[in-house]
């Protein structure tokens, strides 16, 4: 793992994501249906907020709100992005720091991406198998 490489050397480029209207009930059978536990919230092209499996468990769950909500209720708002250039190991420190799982990539302004501790580990496994496969 190279921790001064580019984030989006490690980055997932495909962004799955729900409206702000969408329900919540409709957001998790979108996690569930990719596999995911991080959705963007998109409104026409622009990424306006960002819901997690924690979001839901800890506004929608356990307020006891039934899954009908809209996710613009309960999705987190403020955004923490990195630009695509940011070397991996200050965006670990990011993370740490936040105290988050993932993290939204910009280049230009613009949402491009997504890390998360998972990418680091699919990464990791990857490695460990080419290096396996070289023995």
């Amino acid at each position: 793992m190279d921790l001064k490489a580019p984030i989006k050397v490690y980055m997932t480029r495909k962004l799955i994501g729900v409206s702000p209207d969408d329900t919540v009930k409709r957001a998790g059978e979108v996690m569930l249906e990719f596999d995911v536990g991080s959705l963007v919230v998109v409104e026409g092209r622009d990424v306006v907020g960002f819901l997690t499996k924690g979001d839901i468990i800890r506004r929608l769950v356990i307020p006891g709100l039934p899954n009908t909500t809209p996710v613009r209720e309960i999705m987190t708002t403020e955004l923490v992005a990195v630009p695509s250039t940011t070397p991996l190991g200050d965006v670990l420190d990011v993370l740490s720091k936040k105290g988050i799982k993932h993290i939204l990539v910009e280049e230009d302004g613009r949402i491009v991406g997504i890390f998360s501790i998972t990418d680091l580990l699919e990464a990791s496994r990857r490695k460990l198998e080419t290096a396996i496969a070289t023995e």
